[in-house]
């Protein structure tokens, strides 16, 4: 698959159907610590109807890891920069976590870009001053450590209870171990930063015209449902869907019941 060139940084992307401009474009932006793989069974399940498109920000998966360029803003207009350059007007566009930081600020910078917003286990504001110093703390071990050594505790974080507990599920467990323990520290630790130092967008939710679902695992440690229905509540005729046994990967996790809403929800918006 192919790297392209967007703002001095080589960027990795996938794309079910590069020639075929007839089918709509879904675009896939994944969270921090991971890649376009958390969207796999997304894109086998949609790629039918729609031009997939997934992608890893810089400094993740395949991406290159840069000097610069991991604040919010710069990961938004790389992300615009790859539309651009892929030629796509308008996208349903899909976000977790730090994807989801991102697919806001289209929304509310470039709604002509959005055909629908989909927002997967993701916030509006700004980090807890009181998780700051354990994301610190959690960088400073990386970049001493490894991400090897960190990686079995970043794990709760990123998974709910019921996947945790699922022995039957242990080599799904090792699979996404290793994906994480495979990052780049260096990208980590300053994709981290970015995310750490992101300014929140909630006071300008009540801007957003385009369509949008929002999504959160009812396990979601990292960010509970309390801060979904935040931004429920201030993005204008907004739907909120809550994934049973899910935690902060609920494309993983819960692949069945998150592509279900997603596609009740985009059927509404053709």
């Amino acid at each position: 698959m192919p790297h392209i060139k967007i703002n001095n940084a080589d960027i990795y992307y996938e794309d079910s159907a590069p020639n075929d401009q007839h089918k709509p474009v879904m675009v896939f932006a994944h969270g921090l610590l991971w890649s376009s793989r958390m969207y796999d069974k997304q894109v086998t399940y949609f790629k039918e109807d729609y031009r997939c498109i997934a992608f890893d920000f810089r400094g993740q998966g395949q991406s290159q890891v840069t000097k610069t360029g991991y604040d919010m803003d710069s990961l938004t207009n790389d992300t615009i920069a790859l539309l651009d350059a892929l030629d796509i007007d308008s996208c349903h566009f899909v976000g977790l976590s730090m994807g989801g930081f991102i697919g806001q600020r289209i929304a509310i910078d470039r709604p002509e870009l959005l055909s629908s917003l989909i927002l997967l286990e993701t916030s509006s504001d700004p980090e807890d001053p009181k998780n700051a110093p354990q994301y610190r703390k959690l960088i400073t071990a990386i970049r001493w450590l490894g991400m090897k050594r960190i990686s079995k505790k970043v794990m709760p974080i990123m998974f709910g209870s019921s996947f945790l507990a699922d022995k039957s599920r242990k080599s799904e467990y090792k699979e996404w171990l290793a994906q994480i323990q495979g990052n780049s520290k260096i990208g980590v630790t300053k994709a981290t930063m970015g995310v750490i130092e992101r300014k929140g967008t909630y006071e300008q939710l009540g801007s957003i015209t385009t369509p949008t679902l929002i999504v959160v695992g009812d396990e979601d440690a990292a960010t509970p449902y309390s801060k979904s229905e935040r931004m429920h509540f201030a993005i204008k005729s907004s739907k909120l869907a809550v994934i049973k046994r899910a935690g902060h990967t609920a494309t993983v996790e819960e692949p069945e019941q998150v592509n279900t809403v997603m596609s009740k929800f985009l059927e509404c918006c053709v």
